[in-house]
C-alpha cells in the first residue's frame, strides 16, 4: 500500500533518503544495551492542525525549528490522533491503550468530576520509564483528572509544572471558568507572564537540570497552544478584555493572531532544542513533536476537511515528528500508519524496556519502521459520541458514520472524503462495519445519555436487517 497522491513536493524532497545503511533491530537494541539510555522529549501542541507547520504545507506560518526536527529525524504523513478531543488523546498516549477500556475515555472530552481521572494504579508511561531508572516532568496541560485522587504525580510524574484543566488563558492562567490553574506539583502558584513561554523557560531549566544529573529523562513539554483563547504574546489587553467569558471561544482571534501563537511556540521548542546541543545531549535524545487532535477554526488540515470534534481526517490526522540522531535516519518521510497509543512501546522499546503485561498495550512499536522497515498492514478504530461517529481504517480503506449516515472512503485517492463507495464496494462497506462491531465488544460501553436506538436501527438497514430498534451494551448506537 502506498500514499503518493497525498504526498507534497517537500514530501518527495524530505523523503529522498533511502534505506541503505539503516541499522537493523538487532543492532540497535545491541547499541541500546551498552550505551546511556536516550533521554525523551515528548512535545505536544493543542489543537494544532495537520498542516499548521511549515514542514506540512503551511507558508504563511514560520516554523524553523519544528522543520529543523523534520530534517533531522523521520515524518509520518498517516499519523492520527487516537480521539477528535483531548482528554481522550492524552490517556491513549500515556497508557499505549484505546482510552475506551477506562472509564476516564468515556469522557469527550474530561469534565470537572472528582471522582473521574486516570487511575494512579495504572501503569503509564512516566511510571515504567521510572523503572528504568528515568526522571519524569511534566510541564504543560495534564487534564485526566483532578486533585486529590489524580494527578501526574500520581501516574508516574517526578515534577509537574502547568495547568490541570483544559485550557488556560494566556496571561491570567484562568481556566474556562475563571478559576486560577497553574501548579508546580500539587500547589497552585502565580506566576507573571505568557504561558507558552513560561513553560519554554521551566523546559530549559529542566533540560539543564537533568544534565547536570546525567540521568535519563522523559520531558513531557504539552504546550496548550494554539488552543484558545486567541492570543499573542503582549496582548495582555486581550486577556483583560475576555476575562470570566473564555467559554465563548469564538469571541476574538484572527487568522494573524492564530499563526502569531504558533510561531510563539516554535521559538520555544527552538530553545529547548538549543539547550540539549548546549549540553551535550542531543545526538541520544528522542525528541517527538506533534498534536492532540485536529485544528479548529483557524487552522489548515489541508488536503483533508473536517476539524476538532469530528472524525473525518481533518479531525484526527495530525502532524508527527521523531528525531533520534544517535538510531534514525534524517530528511525521511513514511506512510507506517501510527496513533498516539503507539509510542508507549516504541518509547519503552528505545529505552530497554516493556509495557506492563497485566495492562497490554493496543500500541504498536514504531521502531522497526522508523529505521527502515515497510509498513504494516493494521486497522485503527475510533468511535466519538458527539453526533454518534464511528471510524475504522483498514488500508486505503475508511469507514465513518456520522449520525445515520454512513460512509466508506478510500482516504487515499480521495483524502477530502467526498466519494462515497457504499455502493460500489459493499462487501468492504459490510466487512468494515463487522470488524468495528467485533472491536466495539471489546471495549466500554459509551454513556447512556450518549445512547439513541434510531442509529443502530440505521445501521440494521444498511445490512438488510432492519428491525424494532434496540439497544444492547455491545451494539448500542453502532
Amino acid at each position: 500500500m502506498t500514499n503518493q497522491s497525498n504526498l507534497t513536493r517537500r514530501d518527495v524532497l524530505l523523503g529522498s533518503l533511502g534505506t541503505a545503511g539503516l541499522l537493523t533491530t538487532s543492532q540497535v537494541t545491541r547499541a541500546q544495551r551498552s550505551k546511556q539510555p536516550p533521554n525523551i522529549v515528548y512535545i505536544m501542541a493543542d489543537d494544532l492542525g495537520y498542516a499548521d507547520v511549515g514542514v506540512y504545507g503551511r507558508g504563511d506560518i514560520k516554523t524553523p525549528n519544528i522543520d529543523t526536527l523534520a530534517r533531522q529525524g523521520v515524518r509520518f504523513t498517516q499519523a492520527y490522533a487516537n480521539s477528535a478531543v483531548c482528554s481522550a488523546s492524552r490517556l491513549a498516549l500515556i497508557t499505549g491503550r484505546y482510552q475506551y477500556r477506562l472509564r476516564l475515555g468515556l469522557e469527550e472530552p474530561l469534565g470537572s468530576s472528582p471522582d473521574i481521572g486516570l487511575p494512579p494504579e495504572h501503569p503509564t508511561l512516566p511510571s515504567l520509564l521510572k523503572k528504568q531508572g528515568y526522571g519524569t516532568t511534566l510541564i504543560g496541560k495534564w487534564h485526566l483528572g483532578v486533585m486529590p485522587k489524580f494527578g501526574p504525580l500520581q501516574s508516574g510524574y517526578d515534577h509537574f509544572y502547568g495547568h490541570r484543566g483544559g485550557g488556560v488563558d494566556y496571561f491570567t492562567h484562568k481556566g474556562p471558568r475563571g478559576n486560577p490553574d497553574f501548579w508546580e506539583d500539587n500547589v497552585r502558584i502565580e506566576k507573571n507572564g505568557y504561558i507558552t513561554e513560561l513553560f519554554g523557560d521551566r523546559a530549559v531549566q529542566v533540560v539543564n537540570q537533568y544534565a547536570a544529573s546525567k540521568q535519563p529523562f522523559l520531558l513531557s513539554l504539552h504546550f496548550n497552544a494554539p488552543h484558545w483563547p486567541w492570543e499573542l504574546p503582549g496582548h495582555e489587553a486581550e486577556a483583560r478584555r475576555i476575562d470570566g467569558s473564555m467559554l465563548y471561544h469564538h469571541d476574538g482571534g484572527t487568522q494573524k493572531i492564530y499563526r502569531g501563537m504558533v510561531e510563539a511556540m516554535d521559538v520555544q521548542i527552538g530553545r529547548v532544542l538549543r539547550a540539549l546541543q548546549s549540553k551535550g545531549l542531543s545526538n541520544n535524545t528522542i525528541v517527538i513533536f506533534t498534536s492532540d487532535n485536529g485544528g479548529e477554526r483557524f487552522s489548515d488540515m489541508w488536503p483533508f476537511s473536517g476539524q476538532k470534534n469530528e472524525l473525518l481526517e481533518g479531525g484526527i490526522r495530525i502532524p508527527a515528528i521523531i528525531s533520534w540522531p544517535a538510531q534514525l535516519p534524517k530528511n525521511r518521510v513514511i506512510e507506517q500508519q501510527a496513533m498516539h497509543m503507539d509510542w508507549l512501546p516504541t518509547l519503552l522499546s528505545a529505552a530497554g524496556g516493556a509495557p506492563d503485561p497485566a495492562y497490554p498495550t493496543d500500541g504498536m512499536n514504531l521502531l522497526p519502521q522508523l529505521q527502515g522497515a515497510a509498513p504494516v498492514a493494521r486497522k485503527l478504530y475510533w468511535r466519538y459520541k458527539s453526533n454518534h461517529q464511528r471510524a475504522l481504517r483498514d488500508g486505503d480503506y475508511k469507514f465513518l458514520k456520522i449520525l445515520d449516515n454512513t460512509y466508506l472512503f478510500n482516504v487515499v485517492e480521495d483524502p477530502l472524503e467526498r466519494a462515497n463507495l457504499k455502493a460500489l464496494k459493499p462487501d468492504i462497506y459490510r466487512r468494515l462495519v463487522d470488524e468495528w462491531q467485533v472491536w466495539n465488544r471489546d471495549m466500554l460501553p459509551e454513556l447512556a445519555e450518549s445512547l439513541g436506538g434510531a442509529v443502530e436501527a440505521a445501521e440494521q438497514a444498511d445490512h438488510g436487517t432492519a428491525g424494532p430498534a434496540r439497544l444492547t451494551p455491545d451494539t448500542a448506537n453502532l
